[in-house]
Protein backbone atom coordinates (compact mmCIF):
# COMPACT_ATOMS: atom_id res chain seq x y z
CA UNK A 1 0.00 0.00 0.00
CA UNK A 2 1.26 3.34 -1.35
CA UNK A 3 2.07 6.06 1.75
CA UNK A 4 0.50 9.50 0.91
CA UNK A 5 4.79 10.45 0.49
CA UNK A 6 5.17 7.91 -2.11
CA UNK A 7 1.42 9.19 -3.99
CA UNK A 8 2.97 12.61 -3.90
CA UNK A 9 6.53 11.95 -5.05
CA UNK A 10 4.70 9.93 -8.34
CA UNK A 11 2.25 12.80 -8.73
CA UNK A 12 5.41 15.00 -8.92
CA UNK A 13 7.12 12.78 -11.13
CA UNK A 14 4.51 12.49 -13.87
CA UNK A 15 4.03 16.32 -13.83
CA UNK A 16 7.91 16.60 -14.90
CA UNK A 17 7.46 14.11 -17.50
CA UNK A 18 4.64 15.81 -18.56
CA UNK A 19 6.27 19.11 -18.93
CA UNK A 20 9.71 17.39 -20.68
CA UNK A 21 7.07 16.07 -23.21
CA UNK A 22 5.66 19.35 -23.91
CA UNK A 23 8.43 21.03 -24.24
CA UNK A 24 9.85 18.57 -26.40
CA UNK A 25 6.87 19.11 -28.90
CA UNK A 26 6.90 22.42 -28.06
CA UNK A 27 10.30 22.51 -29.51
CA UNK A 28 9.81 20.15 -32.20
CA UNK A 29 7.07 22.40 -32.97
CA UNK A 30 9.21 25.75 -33.39
CA UNK A 31 9.02 28.15 -36.39
CA UNK A 32 11.48 27.50 -39.00
CA UNK A 33 13.13 29.08 -41.76
CA UNK A 34 13.70 26.79 -44.77
CA UNK A 35 16.39 27.07 -47.69
CA UNK A 36 16.83 25.46 -50.31
CA UNK A 37 19.36 23.78 -50.91
CA UNK A 38 20.79 25.28 -48.10
CA UNK A 39 22.44 27.91 -46.05
CA UNK A 40 25.29 29.21 -48.36
CA UNK A 41 24.79 29.00 -52.18
CA UNK A 42 26.19 30.55 -55.20
CA UNK A 43 24.18 33.52 -56.24
CA UNK A 44 22.25 33.20 -59.21
CA UNK A 45 21.25 29.89 -58.31
CA UNK A 46 17.89 29.24 -57.49
CA UNK A 47 17.03 29.48 -53.61
CA UNK A 48 13.67 28.62 -52.03
CA UNK A 49 11.92 30.31 -48.90
CA UNK A 50 9.63 29.12 -46.45
CA UNK A 51 8.55 29.38 -43.25
CA UNK A 52 7.00 26.39 -41.18
CA UNK A 53 5.82 25.00 -37.88
CA UNK A 54 3.31 28.58 -37.79
CA UNK A 55 -0.17 28.48 -36.48
CA UNK A 56 -2.78 27.62 -39.49
CA UNK A 57 -4.19 31.58 -40.79
CA UNK A 58 -1.54 33.40 -39.07
CA UNK A 59 0.28 36.33 -40.63
CA UNK A 60 3.57 36.57 -39.94
CA UNK A 61 5.92 39.38 -41.72
CA UNK A 62 9.11 38.07 -43.42
CA UNK A 63 11.70 40.69 -43.59
CA UNK A 64 15.41 40.37 -45.71
CA UNK A 65 18.20 43.19 -44.75
CA UNK A 66 21.88 43.14 -46.12
CA UNK A 67 24.79 45.48 -47.02
CA UNK A 68 25.19 46.38 -50.61
CA UNK A 69 28.86 48.17 -51.20
CA UNK A 70 29.08 49.99 -54.30
CA UNK A 71 31.75 53.20 -55.29
CA UNK A 72 28.91 55.28 -55.52
CA UNK A 73 27.15 54.61 -52.17
CA UNK A 74 29.72 53.06 -49.98
CA UNK A 75 28.20 50.11 -47.81
CA UNK A 76 24.32 51.00 -47.28
CA UNK A 77 21.69 48.27 -45.40
CA UNK A 78 18.94 47.21 -47.56
CA UNK A 79 15.42 46.07 -46.66
CA UNK A 80 12.78 44.25 -47.78
CA UNK A 81 9.20 42.75 -45.94
CA UNK A 82 6.47 40.79 -47.39
CA UNK A 83 3.37 40.25 -45.01
CA UNK A 84 2.13 36.46 -45.84
CA UNK A 85 -0.55 34.32 -44.10
CA UNK A 86 0.13 30.98 -43.07
CA UNK A 87 -1.72 28.06 -44.94
CA UNK A 88 -3.88 25.17 -43.36
CA UNK A 89 -0.74 23.08 -42.52
CA UNK A 90 1.01 26.33 -40.95
CA UNK A 91 3.44 26.81 -43.38
CA UNK A 92 4.19 30.08 -45.92
CA UNK A 93 6.34 29.31 -49.10
CA UNK A 94 7.03 32.59 -50.75
CA UNK A 95 7.28 30.69 -54.29
CA UNK A 96 3.62 30.53 -54.69
CA UNK A 97 1.89 32.50 -51.89
CA UNK A 98 1.62 36.32 -52.66
CA UNK A 99 2.06 38.63 -49.69
CA UNK A 100 -1.24 40.78 -48.16
CA UNK A 101 1.33 43.53 -48.42
CA UNK A 102 5.02 44.47 -48.80
CA UNK A 103 7.85 45.21 -50.67
CA UNK A 104 6.60 43.20 -54.02
CA UNK A 105 3.35 41.95 -55.04
CA UNK A 106 2.49 38.13 -56.26
CA UNK A 107 4.13 34.78 -55.64
CA UNK A 108 7.86 35.24 -56.04
CA UNK A 109 10.65 32.70 -54.59
CA UNK A 110 13.40 35.88 -55.18
CA UNK A 111 10.84 38.69 -54.82
CA UNK A 112 12.01 39.65 -50.73
CA UNK A 113 16.15 39.84 -52.65
CA UNK A 114 15.52 42.31 -55.49
CA UNK A 115 12.95 44.48 -53.78
CA UNK A 116 14.96 45.55 -51.15
CA UNK A 117 15.80 48.98 -50.95
CA UNK A 118 18.10 51.61 -48.50
CA UNK A 119 16.73 51.59 -44.55
CA UNK A 120 17.64 52.86 -41.15
CA UNK A 121 18.15 50.45 -39.06
CA UNK A 122 19.71 50.67 -35.48
CA UNK A 123 23.53 51.50 -35.08
CA UNK A 124 23.83 47.83 -33.67
CA UNK A 125 22.51 45.76 -36.23
CA UNK A 126 24.17 47.97 -39.15
CA UNK A 127 27.62 47.16 -38.17
CA UNK A 128 26.32 43.44 -37.99
CA UNK A 129 25.57 43.43 -41.47
CA UNK A 130 28.17 45.20 -42.22
CA UNK A 131 30.91 43.21 -40.56
CA UNK A 132 28.75 39.70 -41.71
CA UNK A 133 30.37 38.09 -45.37
CA UNK A 134 29.93 39.74 -48.77
CA UNK A 135 26.37 38.63 -49.97
CA UNK A 136 25.46 37.38 -46.79
CA UNK A 137 21.05 38.55 -45.94
CA UNK A 138 19.55 38.08 -42.79
CA UNK A 139 15.89 36.68 -43.15
CA UNK A 140 13.32 37.09 -39.88
CA UNK A 141 9.95 35.78 -39.62
CA UNK A 142 8.40 38.76 -37.15
CA UNK A 143 4.97 38.20 -35.18
CA UNK A 144 3.05 41.87 -35.63
CA UNK A 145 0.94 42.59 -32.55
CA UNK A 146 -2.27 44.85 -33.03
CA UNK A 147 -0.44 47.82 -31.37
CA UNK A 148 2.08 46.91 -34.23
CA UNK A 149 5.09 45.89 -31.57
CA UNK A 150 6.93 43.55 -33.82
CA UNK A 151 8.16 39.84 -32.15
CA UNK A 152 11.22 38.08 -34.21
CA UNK A 153 9.99 34.39 -33.82
CA UNK A 154 13.02 32.76 -35.62
CA UNK A 155 15.91 34.38 -38.14
CA UNK A 156 18.36 32.25 -40.32
CA UNK A 157 21.32 33.59 -42.24
CA UNK A 158 21.28 33.21 -46.19
CA UNK A 159 24.86 33.22 -47.74
CA UNK A 160 24.16 34.19 -51.27
CA UNK A 161 28.07 33.55 -52.29
CA UNK A 162 29.22 36.22 -54.96
CA UNK A 163 31.85 33.80 -56.84
CA UNK A 164 33.22 30.38 -56.03
CA UNK A 165 36.17 29.79 -53.82
CA UNK A 166 39.84 29.76 -54.78
CA UNK A 167 39.31 31.13 -58.29
CA UNK A 168 43.16 32.11 -59.86
CA UNK A 169 43.51 35.43 -61.57
CA UNK A 170 46.13 36.15 -64.01
CA UNK A 171 47.25 39.79 -65.44
CA UNK A 172 47.51 40.16 -69.11
CA UNK A 173 50.75 41.44 -69.99
CA UNK A 174 50.60 44.98 -72.45
CA UNK A 175 46.94 45.07 -71.68
CA UNK A 176 46.11 47.59 -68.97
CA UNK A 177 43.91 46.36 -66.35
CA UNK A 178 43.07 43.01 -68.48
CA UNK A 179 42.75 39.53 -66.41
CA UNK A 180 42.20 35.74 -67.16
CA UNK A 181 40.45 34.32 -64.00
CA UNK A 182 40.29 30.34 -63.73
CA UNK A 183 38.14 28.10 -62.14
CA UNK A 184 39.99 26.74 -58.76
CA UNK A 185 40.62 23.84 -60.39
CA UNK A 186 41.07 24.24 -64.12
CA UNK A 187 41.53 20.73 -65.59
CA UNK A 188 41.23 20.50 -69.24
CA UNK A 189 41.94 23.26 -71.57
CA UNK A 190 39.05 25.20 -71.23
CA UNK A 191 36.80 27.52 -73.49
CA UNK A 192 37.17 31.23 -72.65
CA UNK A 193 34.57 34.51 -72.67
CA UNK A 194 36.13 37.99 -73.56
CA UNK A 195 34.04 40.19 -71.11
CA UNK A 196 33.64 44.08 -72.20
CA UNK A 197 31.95 46.70 -70.19
CA UNK A 198 29.87 49.54 -71.03
CA UNK A 199 30.14 53.43 -70.88
CA UNK A 200 31.41 52.80 -66.68
CA UNK A 201 34.68 52.11 -68.01
CA UNK A 202 37.47 50.71 -66.21
CA UNK A 203 37.55 47.24 -65.15
CA UNK A 204 34.71 46.80 -62.35
CA UNK A 205 31.56 45.36 -64.15
CA UNK A 206 33.73 43.18 -66.79
CA UNK A 207 35.87 42.33 -63.75
CA UNK A 208 32.47 41.14 -61.92
CA UNK A 209 30.80 39.13 -64.83
CA UNK A 210 34.36 37.27 -65.24
CA UNK A 211 34.63 36.21 -62.22
CA UNK A 212 30.79 34.88 -62.17
CA UNK A 213 31.72 32.85 -65.32
CA UNK A 214 34.50 31.72 -63.80
CA UNK A 215 32.69 30.80 -60.90
CA UNK A 216 30.77 28.18 -63.61
CA UNK A 217 33.69 26.45 -65.19
CA UNK A 218 34.42 29.06 -67.89
CA UNK A 219 37.99 30.42 -67.98
CA UNK A 220 36.98 34.34 -68.67
CA UNK A 221 39.03 37.23 -69.54
CA UNK A 222 38.05 40.70 -68.30
CA UNK A 223 38.88 43.35 -71.23
CA UNK A 224 39.24 47.21 -70.20
CA UNK A 225 39.06 49.06 -73.01
CA UNK A 226 38.20 52.76 -71.91
CA UNK A 227 38.58 54.72 -68.16
CA UNK A 228 37.72 58.11 -68.05
CA UNK A 229 37.33 60.20 -64.71
CA UNK A 230 35.18 58.21 -62.15
CA UNK A 231 32.44 59.77 -59.43
CA UNK A 232 33.11 57.91 -56.12
CA UNK A 233 31.18 58.46 -53.06
CA UNK A 234 33.26 61.46 -51.87
CA UNK A 235 33.33 63.06 -55.42
CA UNK A 236 35.36 62.93 -58.25
CA UNK A 237 38.13 60.56 -58.77
CA UNK A 238 41.01 59.90 -61.34
CA UNK A 239 40.78 57.35 -64.28
CA UNK A 240 41.19 53.39 -62.66
CA UNK A 241 43.28 52.73 -65.30
CA UNK A 242 45.33 55.80 -66.66
CA UNK A 243 47.14 53.96 -69.80
CA UNK A 244 43.32 53.66 -71.02
CA UNK A 245 41.83 56.06 -73.51
CA UNK A 246 39.70 58.91 -71.21
CA UNK A 247 37.35 59.82 -74.84
CA UNK A 248 35.40 57.47 -75.93
CA UNK A 249 36.16 58.07 -79.50
CA UNK A 250 38.00 55.42 -81.88
CA UNK A 251 38.17 52.75 -79.87
CA UNK A 252 40.38 50.23 -81.70
CA UNK A 253 38.44 47.22 -82.51
CA UNK A 254 41.99 45.12 -83.12
CA UNK A 255 42.14 44.96 -79.22
CA UNK A 256 39.69 41.96 -79.02
CA UNK A 257 42.27 40.29 -81.53
CA UNK A 258 45.11 41.05 -79.06
CA UNK A 259 43.28 39.14 -76.22
CA UNK A 260 42.63 36.05 -78.83
CA UNK A 261 46.80 36.12 -79.46
CA UNK A 262 47.48 36.28 -76.16
CA UNK A 263 45.00 33.83 -74.82
CA UNK A 264 45.96 31.42 -77.39
CA UNK A 265 49.89 30.68 -75.56
CA UNK A 266 48.04 30.05 -71.99
CA UNK A 267 48.34 26.44 -71.64
CA UNK A 268 44.60 26.26 -69.49
CA UNK A 269 42.91 27.90 -72.42
CA UNK A 270 41.39 26.27 -75.52
CA UNK A 271 42.02 29.27 -77.77
CA UNK A 272 39.54 27.60 -80.53
CA UNK A 273 36.83 28.19 -78.23
CA UNK A 274 36.81 31.59 -77.62
CA UNK A 275 33.20 33.96 -77.21
CA UNK A 276 32.38 37.63 -76.69
CA UNK A 277 30.04 38.81 -74.00
CA UNK A 278 29.47 42.95 -74.06
CA UNK A 279 27.05 44.93 -72.31
CA UNK A 280 25.90 48.12 -73.50
CA UNK A 281 28.92 50.20 -75.32
CA UNK A 282 30.15 46.59 -74.67
CA UNK A 283 27.67 44.92 -77.03
CA UNK A 284 28.53 48.08 -80.00
CA UNK A 285 31.70 46.44 -79.44
CA UNK A 286 31.44 42.74 -79.21
CA UNK A 287 29.08 42.81 -82.27
CA UNK A 288 31.58 45.59 -84.66
CA UNK A 289 34.03 43.11 -83.93
CA UNK A 290 32.22 39.62 -84.66
CA UNK A 291 31.44 41.06 -88.07
CA UNK A 292 35.34 40.94 -88.82
CA UNK A 293 36.34 38.13 -86.64
CA UNK A 294 34.60 34.87 -88.01
CA UNK A 295 37.20 32.80 -85.19
CA UNK A 296 34.87 34.20 -82.75
CA UNK A 297 32.71 30.97 -81.85
CA UNK A 298 29.62 32.72 -79.97
CA UNK A 299 28.58 36.31 -79.35
CA UNK A 300 26.18 37.62 -76.00
CA UNK A 301 25.12 40.91 -76.36
CA UNK A 302 23.54 42.42 -73.38
CA UNK A 303 21.01 45.83 -74.19
CA UNK A 304 22.79 46.34 -77.69
CA UNK A 305 22.88 48.51 -80.39
CA UNK A 306 22.92 48.05 -84.64
CA UNK A 307 24.66 50.88 -85.28
CA UNK A 308 27.75 52.34 -84.05
CA UNK A 309 27.51 56.14 -82.77
CA UNK A 310 28.97 58.67 -82.16
CA UNK A 311 31.61 59.26 -79.54
CA UNK A 312 32.37 61.40 -76.40
CA UNK A 313 34.34 62.48 -73.65
CA UNK A 314 32.78 65.59 -70.73
CA UNK A 315 35.85 66.90 -71.14
CA UNK A 316 36.90 67.37 -74.15
CA UNK A 317 34.86 68.33 -77.28
CA UNK A 318 37.28 66.69 -79.56
CA UNK A 319 35.91 63.11 -79.55
CA UNK A 320 32.81 64.71 -80.78
CA UNK A 321 32.65 64.05 -84.59
CA UNK A 322 34.29 60.44 -84.22
CA UNK A 323 33.05 57.50 -83.90
CA UNK A 324 33.31 55.30 -80.64
CA UNK A 325 35.17 52.74 -82.18
CA UNK A 326 37.74 51.90 -85.06
CA UNK A 327 39.33 49.21 -87.09
CA UNK A 328 42.81 49.19 -87.54
CA UNK A 329 43.05 52.61 -87.43
CA UNK A 330 40.02 53.77 -89.84
CA UNK A 331 37.08 55.31 -88.41
CA UNK A 332 33.85 53.37 -88.59
CA UNK A 333 30.80 55.34 -90.15
CA UNK A 334 28.52 56.46 -87.19
CA UNK A 335 25.14 57.79 -86.09
CA UNK A 336 25.61 61.44 -84.90
CA UNK A 337 23.40 62.38 -81.24
CA UNK A 338 21.34 65.83 -81.44
CA UNK A 339 21.24 67.61 -78.16
CA UNK A 340 23.83 65.94 -76.30
CA UNK A 341 25.03 68.35 -74.31
CA UNK A 342 21.59 69.59 -73.82
CA UNK A 343 20.65 66.32 -72.35
CA UNK A 344 23.48 66.20 -70.20
CA UNK A 345 23.15 69.23 -68.13
CA UNK A 346 20.50 67.87 -66.33
CA UNK A 347 23.37 66.83 -63.96
CA UNK A 348 23.47 70.29 -63.19
CA UNK A 349 19.79 71.32 -62.85
CA UNK A 350 18.26 68.04 -61.66
CA UNK A 351 16.17 67.42 -64.64
CA UNK A 352 16.24 63.48 -65.66
CA UNK A 353 18.74 62.83 -67.93
CA UNK A 354 17.41 60.07 -70.76
CA UNK A 355 20.57 59.67 -72.67
CA UNK A 356 17.91 57.44 -75.54
CA UNK A 357 16.87 61.12 -76.13
CA UNK A 358 19.78 62.31 -78.03
CA UNK A 359 20.15 59.21 -79.66
CA UNK A 360 16.77 58.86 -80.96
CA UNK A 361 17.16 62.75 -82.20
CA UNK A 362 20.84 61.92 -84.02
CA UNK A 363 18.69 58.86 -85.66
CA UNK A 364 16.19 60.36 -86.71
CA UNK A 365 17.24 63.42 -88.14
CA UNK A 366 20.22 61.40 -90.44
CA UNK A 367 18.41 58.21 -91.90
CA UNK A 368 21.58 58.18 -94.56
CA UNK A 369 23.87 57.97 -91.61
CA UNK A 370 22.22 55.23 -90.02
CA UNK A 371 22.31 53.41 -92.61
CA UNK A 372 25.86 53.64 -93.04
CA UNK A 373 26.62 52.92 -89.25
CA UNK A 374 24.62 49.73 -89.18
CA UNK A 375 26.90 46.96 -87.83
CA UNK A 376 26.74 44.45 -90.73
CA UNK A 377 26.01 41.57 -88.11
CA UNK A 378 25.24 39.53 -91.03
CA UNK A 379 28.96 38.57 -91.80
CA UNK A 380 29.01 36.79 -88.44
CA UNK A 381 28.06 33.05 -89.10
CA UNK A 382 28.17 31.81 -85.43
CA UNK A 383 25.35 32.24 -82.51
CA UNK A 384 24.60 35.21 -81.39
CA UNK A 385 22.23 35.49 -77.94
CA UNK A 386 20.76 39.11 -77.31
CA UNK A 387 19.10 40.49 -74.62
CA UNK A 388 17.27 43.19 -73.62
CA UNK A 389 14.61 45.74 -72.25
CA UNK A 390 11.50 47.52 -74.29
CA UNK A 391 11.54 50.17 -71.58
CA UNK A 392 15.54 51.40 -71.82
CA UNK A 393 16.25 54.67 -71.27
CA UNK A 394 19.78 54.93 -72.13
CA UNK A 395 18.98 53.52 -76.00
CA UNK A 396 16.62 51.43 -77.40
CA UNK A 397 18.49 48.25 -76.90
CA UNK A 398 14.80 46.47 -77.66
CA UNK A 399 13.96 47.46 -80.64
CA UNK A 400 17.28 47.33 -82.04
CA UNK A 401 17.69 43.67 -80.98
CA UNK A 402 14.78 43.07 -82.57
CA UNK A 403 16.74 44.59 -85.74
CA UNK A 404 19.85 42.84 -85.61
CA UNK A 405 17.49 39.49 -85.07
CA UNK A 406 15.77 40.25 -88.27
CA UNK A 407 18.69 40.93 -90.24
CA UNK A 408 20.23 37.74 -89.16
CA UNK A 409 17.07 36.00 -89.50
CA UNK A 410 17.24 36.81 -93.41
CA UNK A 411 20.45 34.96 -93.55
CA UNK A 412 18.96 31.82 -91.57
CA UNK A 413 21.82 32.77 -88.99
CA UNK A 414 21.74 31.08 -85.71
CA UNK A 415 19.91 34.08 -83.09
CA UNK A 416 18.29 34.41 -79.92
CA UNK A 417 16.63 37.13 -78.93
CA UNK A 418 15.23 37.86 -75.42
CA UNK A 419 13.64 41.06 -75.31
CA UNK A 420 11.61 41.74 -71.61
CA UNK A 421 8.71 43.86 -71.66
CA UNK A 422 8.94 46.80 -69.52
CA UNK A 423 12.54 46.22 -68.62
CA UNK A 424 15.26 48.62 -68.75
CA UNK A 425 19.19 49.30 -69.55
CA UNK A 426 20.14 47.48 -66.07
CA UNK A 427 19.66 43.99 -66.83
CA UNK A 428 22.79 42.45 -66.02
CA UNK A 429 22.97 40.26 -63.10
CA UNK A 430 21.09 37.03 -61.78
CA UNK A 431 17.99 38.64 -60.13
CA UNK A 432 18.83 38.43 -56.62
CA UNK A 433 20.80 41.38 -56.05
CA UNK A 434 18.31 44.62 -55.14
CA UNK A 435 16.82 46.43 -58.86
CA UNK A 436 15.11 48.99 -57.06
CA UNK A 437 17.69 52.03 -57.31
CA UNK A 438 18.21 51.98 -61.11
CA UNK A 439 16.01 55.14 -61.20
CA UNK A 440 17.14 57.13 -58.11
CA UNK A 441 19.69 59.16 -59.59
CA UNK A 442 19.41 61.69 -62.19
CA UNK A 443 20.58 59.05 -65.03
CA UNK A 444 17.36 57.34 -65.90
CA UNK A 445 17.72 53.56 -66.66
CA UNK A 446 14.38 53.18 -67.50
CA UNK A 447 12.26 49.49 -66.77
CA UNK A 448 10.63 48.80 -62.90
CA UNK A 449 12.43 47.14 -59.95
CA UNK A 450 10.19 44.14 -60.95
CA UNK A 451 10.31 43.82 -64.58
CA UNK A 452 14.03 44.55 -64.21
CA UNK A 453 14.56 41.46 -61.40
CA UNK A 454 12.44 39.42 -64.36
CA UNK A 455 14.46 39.82 -66.49
CA UNK A 456 17.74 38.97 -65.26
CA UNK A 457 16.05 35.72 -63.50
CA UNK A 458 15.30 34.45 -66.57
CA UNK A 459 18.15 35.57 -68.99
CA UNK A 460 21.22 34.81 -66.65
CA UNK A 461 20.60 30.66 -66.58
CA UNK A 462 19.41 30.79 -70.36
CA UNK A 463 22.74 32.88 -71.03
CA UNK A 464 24.82 30.47 -69.00
CA UNK A 465 23.42 27.78 -70.98
CA UNK A 466 24.41 29.19 -74.25
CA UNK A 467 27.65 29.54 -73.50
CA UNK A 468 27.70 26.00 -72.61
CA UNK A 469 26.11 24.65 -75.45
CA UNK A 470 28.48 26.64 -78.21
CA UNK A 471 31.80 26.61 -76.47
CA UNK A 472 31.13 22.57 -75.89
CA UNK A 473 31.86 23.05 -72.14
Amino acid sequence: MQTTAMKMKKAVLTLLAAAACAAIAGSALAQQIELKPGREVLEGEPVSLAVSQLKPGSEVRLRTLRVVRSPYMGAQVFRAEATLVADANGRIDTASQAPRSGSYSGADSRGLFWAMKPARVDEALARQLREAPAGEVLIQAISVAADGAESVLTEQRLLLRPVVEGLQRRSVEGMAGAQLVLPAKAGARLPVVIVLGGSEGGAGMAGGIANDLASRGFAALSLPYYSPGRWGATGPQPPELPELPRSFAMIELSRLEQARDWLQKQAEVDGSRIAVYGVSKGSEFALSAAARMPWLRSVVAVVPTDVVWEGWDSSNSSAANQPSFAWKGQALPFVPYQDFQKEFAGFATGAPVIVRRPQDKGRAANPERAVAARIPVEQYAGPVLLIAGTDDQMWDSGGMARAIAAKRSEKGLPTEALVYEGAGHAIVGSGYAPTTMHNAGPMKMGGSPEADARAQGDAWPRMIAFLKRTLAL
